[in-house]
């Protein structure tokens, strides 16, 4: 029995599923199931139920989870009390995030910890809001960033960049001459909009308070493609500012603020109440809030 077989079944039990497992782990399946066997073999006792095409947990295999938990975290704890004792980061920091902040928030983050801390390896896993929260409370992540607010009271959240959504639309479009655009404007022309997300819902109640039914010309769960597809002129769009920035000065969109309303996108850093935090996780923490002092200096912003 080692350390990687037991990841391995706390995969497939948290998964309920030996080919999801096998992605998740970047095995085969038959590798998979070769060390659940082996794992069942070595304790004497069947630990999955695979009849009736699901996987469930026996009995035993309950028991063993909790054993095999607490053997992980133990280590996991183990190996971070090591390190602290060597008083430098180092190991690995996994952050989750959505496609806008990988792409145009965190670059800058991760580029200013690495200078400070090479020798702690960071990797990004991209999701959408709710898988974020998800792989930070199921801790196959050690930080989630997502929009505020964040209710689940498992969680801590330090803000780490203040944005604003701005309204984008070609060059050549009648509301790319305005300074600024009311609600009213934009909803005489067709919308590309996310398909869930806070800024869809911020979005949906700007016009509902002002009792005004838009266009919906397209629905999207990617910024890129919801930038690519208002510059192709086929509707107008949201995105907060910071995302459009290369955008804007390419020539590609024009970015027109809100005249009547200022929807603030607030992101933060997300991580569990009860997780123990590394040398490296403290340190990336310090390095984003200091991040988000530095921009907010540069900008004029308070």
């Amino acid at each position: 029995m080692d350390f990687d077989q037991l990841e391995t079944f706390i995969e497939v039990t948290r998964l309920s599923s030996f080919s999801r497992a096998a992605e998740k782990r970047f095995r085969t399946q038959p590798a998979i199931s070769s060390q659940i066997r082996s794992l069942e073999e070595e304790v004497g006792a069947k630990l999955l139920d695979r009849s009736g095409g699901k996987v469930s947990l026996t009995a035993s295999g309950k028991l063993f989870l909790r054993f095999s938990e607490d053997t992980i975290d133990a280590r996991k704890a183990a190996m971070t009390a090591i390190a602290e004792t060597e008083r430098v980061p180092r190991g690995e920091i996994v952050v989750g995030a959505n496609e806008g902040t990988c792409l145009h928030i965190l670059p800058e983050v991760f580029a200013n910890f690495k200078k400070q801390y090479p020798d702690v390896s960071v990797n990004i896993k991209r999701a959408d809001y709710s898988k974020v929260l998800e792989s930070v409370i199921d801790n196959s992540v050690d930080f989630g960033v997502v929009s505020l607010p964040v209710t689940d009271n498992r969680l801590t959240a330090v803000p780490i960049h203040r944005d604003e959504l701005v309204l984008i639309a070609p060059p050549k479009h009648p509301l790319s001459k305005l300074k600024a655009a009311t609600a009213e404007d934009i909803a005489q022309y067709p919308l590309v909009l996310p398909k869930v997300g806070h800024t869809r819902d911020a979005i949906e109640e700007l016009f509902h308070q002002r009792k005004l039914k838009p266009r919906y010309a397209m629905e999207l769960d990617s910024s890129e493609l919801l930038k690519r597809f208002v510059a192709a002129d086929i509707g107008i769009g949201f995105i907060a500012s910071s995302n459009v920035l290369e955008d804007v000065q390419a020539k590609v969109l024009c970015a027109v603020p809100l005249a009547e309303a200022h929807i603030r996108r607030d992101l933060a850093l997300v991580f569990r109440k009860d997780k123990a935090l590394s040398r490296a996780a403290l340190a990336f923490i310090d390095i984003a809030v200091k991040s988000k002092v530095a921009e907010h200096t540069a900008t004029g912003q308070r």
